[in-house]
């Protein structure tokens, strides 16, 4: 089988036939039950948030959600979220704390929204609040990256106890576009930047970065996304329920050290470089 190049994954993530977060949602949990609005501004469609049931208990889920039609894209704006998703999806994972509830992530975007209004309503400080409070929420986190897992509006619901990625996902902190264009200035270079960034789900396994990678085909038709969705809903229960074990303080501490080891990892990987 030929071998499948990082920039060919990234154009996998990027398909408008990919499966969406709403799409995972009703594949795998019950009882869904969305909510709306950050208390401060308005309600941004980029993100979905909302409890619903896993194997019979409740479960809080933030999703970024992209459209598949060019009407669906502009109402999600593209699923890029501005600051209000954000400070929308620390409201019900503070909910989710107050409750005793398990926070599910679905990760799928290029990026958090980087218009004038989003910079004046304070984006920076949104994504960083969010990834603050996530270090610190004193409930599971499982983060999942189910296509383009880009930049800061990714890793802002990125802070999870697990983190796993479908085989075809990319994640990392820029597009390779970007990489491209601001280290070598010349964004035609995108294919091999695609390839330094180490931004495939198998990269990252082996640099420990995530923690799970759920196989799947290079097209996936519905049949197919069905038998994966429920073989992704008994890991999922059954990582939550390992999880469940820990007390508010282990878990808050093994997030912690998740993220310093990757840190270390990183520094240890420029030393090398240089």
């Amino acid at each position: 089988m030929e071998k499948i190049t990082a920039w060919q994954r990234v154009e996998i993530a990027r398909s408008p036939k990919r499966k969406t977060a709403l799409t995972y949602i009703d594949a795998i949990f019950d009882d869904f039950i969305e909510l709306h609005g950050d208390r401060l501004y308005r309600d941004d469609k980029a993100m979905v948030c909302g409890i619903a049931t896993l194997a019979g208990k409740s479960v809080t889920i933030i999703a970024e959600q992209k459209g598949r039609t060019t009407k669906e894209n502009m109402e999600r704006n593209f699923g890029m979220p501005n600051p209000e998703s954000y400070r929308k999806a620390i409201r019900l994972m503070k909910q989710a704390e107050k409750f005793h509830r398990p926070v599910i992530t679905l990760i799928d975007t290029k990026g958090a929204y980087p218009g004038i209004g989003a910079e004046e309503r304070g984006q920076g400080e949104a994504i960083a609040r969010s990834m603050f409070e996530m270090a610190r929420l004193k409930v599971p986190i499982l983060a999942l990256v189910i296509g383009e897992g880009s930049s800061g509006g990714a890793l802002a619901i990125g802070v999870a106890n697990q983190v796993w990625m479908m085989e075809n996902a990319v994640y990392s902190i820029l597009s390779p576009e970007g990489y491209s264009s601001i280290l070598w200035k010349d964004p035609s270079r995108f294919e091999e930047a695609a390839e330094k960034m180490k931004l495939t789900a198998k990269d990252l396994k082996d640099l420990h970065i995530i923690d799970k990678i759920i196989k799947e085909p290079l097209e996936m038709d519905d049949d197919i996304f069905q038998e994966i969705a429920t073989n992704l809903k008994k890991e999922i229960q059954k990582e939550l329920t390992k999880l469940g074990k820990m007390s508010a303080e282990e878990l808050v501490e093994d997030r912690q050290k998740k993220f310093r080891r990757i840190c270390e990892i990183e520094e240890e990987n420029n030393v090398v470089k240089k």
